[in-house]
């Protein structure tokens, strides 16, 4: 049996490495911002509330694109299925071309989500609650719909890393 090590062995790089054994799904924020699309990928992605609807992510306070994708009135989230692991890349990566060549479906209100997602949310931002070195995002659901596909499969990020699940 392993033993705890005490709270003076919680550096970030140690608890980036616990936390990264716990999977989880990736989901895509996206809006139109000054009539550009402007996103980021996010692994901290949860359903919180059936009433009102809400679900949540978190983001780093150091994000440069959280200032700018919050001032857009819908937020668009998209739930990655398990061929997106170079779309998470992407969304994570220079922010000119995040949208490069993704099929995005844009809203009236500019909620911004990739076509060929397993699940699409239209969210407007209900609260936002500092917690530590990021913010929690609290958003209530407009509209959501989950793709057609006939086994639907996520995007899972695990030790750092992108993958699959893998049914029995």
């Amino acid at each position: 049996m392993t033993t705890l090590r005490t709270n003076q062995d919680l550096d970030p790089d140690r608890l980036r490495e616990v936390f990264g054994i716990f999977p989880s799904g990736v989901v895509a924020v996206a809006a139109l911002v000054d009539g550009v699309p402007v996103g980021l990928a996010a692994s901290s992605f949860t359903s919180v509330s059936l009433d009102p609807p809400l679900v949540s992510f978190c983001i780093a306070n150091t994000s440069k694109t959280w200032p700018d994708l919050r001032r857009a009135p819908h937020l668009g989230v998209t739930i990655l299925a398990d061929h997106h692991s170079t779309v998470a890349r992407q969304l994570a990566g220079a922010v000119e071309h995040r949208f490069d060549g993704l099929p995005l479906i844009v809203t009236a209100e500019g909620a911004v989500t990739l076509d060929d997602g397993l699940a699409h949310f239209d969210t407007t931002i209900y609260n936002e609650v500092p917690a530590g070195d990021h913010t929690i995002v609290l958003l209530r659901l407009s509209a959501a719909g989950r793709s057609q596909l006939p086994d639907p499969s996520p995007l899972v990020f695990h030790r750092s890393r992108f993958g699959k699940l893998h049914h029995a």
